[in-house]
């Protein structure tokens, strides 16, 4: 019988915006790789990890509805090993995410954490954000809504109003940062960082269809990736940036555990190999069931 026993605790449905498979499918490649490196892992739903189902002493998770949230930081403190940590994904909040970053000097755009019943329309005057985004404060996006375009202060107000009768309590306001979209995934403590420019995003750049970042600029993404990898402390990870044309680059979101989908299969192998030096440093050579 392997002597790791992990837990693998799947994201519930309504956390992956069309995205159920594609997460479920990095998670069981994830899984059969720590199988073949004689861990023992089973799968478990959110709602039985909620349940109380799960004993094993190791949480790989991708989890994110708040009361597993809460309890993998119970379980963290306890002493379990929780990948990714629960902390870390209260971190890839939208409203804690920029003030973790901005505090630890990692570019990140100007934004203003607001609740949504307040008027707005003469603080984005003042600031002279006038093009910007509104998300929703908490979350990543549940629903395309979460995420809105707006091109003035009346219609940021609009928004957020729409923001507040959703039951949205905060919302957070970001500048828009013209520039071509850069899409990135990750696994601390190895060397895998896979990044690339969607096509539209290529289109945007002086309408060069067949840009692709820089290795210089691929590296200064990676090493602004890392640090904020270890700031949030989320092992495993992806999100967005912006590469504007003075070669600027600017993180706009940072997700915990994302589904990997254009690097699936060459990222598995290193999220196993994150996994198991996290478990030798955590456990110290002991079987979990001794630690």
């Amino acid at each position: 019988m392997a002597e790791i026993k992990i837990a693998g605790i799947m994201r519930a449905g309504m956390f992956s915006p069309n995205r159920i498979g594609s997460d479920a499918a990095i998670f069981n490649i994830v899984a059969e790789q720590l199988r073949k490196r004689g861990c023992e892992v089973r799968l478990y739903s959110e709602e039985e990890f909620i349940g109380g189902a799960v004993n094993e002493r190791i949480l790989l998770n991708m989890c994110r509805e708040q009361r597993s949230i809460e309890l993998l930081q119970q379980r963290e403190d306890s002493g379990d090993l929780v990948i990714n940590s629960g902390y870390g994904i209260e971190n890839c909040g939208r409203e804690r995410l920029w003030r973790i970053l901005r505090g630890s000097n990692i570019p990140y755009p100007d934004s203003i954490a607001v609740n949504t019943d307040e008027g707005i329309r003469d603080l984005l005057v003042k600031n002279r954000m006038t093009r910007c985004w509104i998300k929703r404060a908490d979350y990543q996006s549940l629903h395309k809504e979460d995420v809105s375009y707006v091109r003035h202060a009346d219609e940021a107000q609009e928004v957020l109003q729409e923001y507040f009768l959703r039951g949205i309590p905060r919302a957070l306001i970001t500048r828009h940062i013209e520039g071509a979209l850069i899409k990135f995934y990750g696994v601390a403590g190895t060397n895998f960082f896979y990044s690339f420019l969607p096509f539209e995003s290529r289109e945007a750049l002086r309408g060069d269809s067949s840009r692709e970042l820089a290795p210089a600029e691929n590296e200064r993404l990676a090493a602004m990736c890392r640090a904020a990898s270890d700031v949030l402390d989320v092992k495993i990870y992806g999100g967005d940036a912006i590469l504007d044309a003075d070669g600027t680059i600017t993180i706009i979101d940072f997700d915990d555990w994302p589904s990997f989908g254009p690097c699936r299969n060459e990222a598995a192998p290193f999220i196993a190999k994150c996994v198991m030096a996290e478990i030798k440093k955590h456990f110290g050579g002991k079987k979990e069931s001794e630690a």
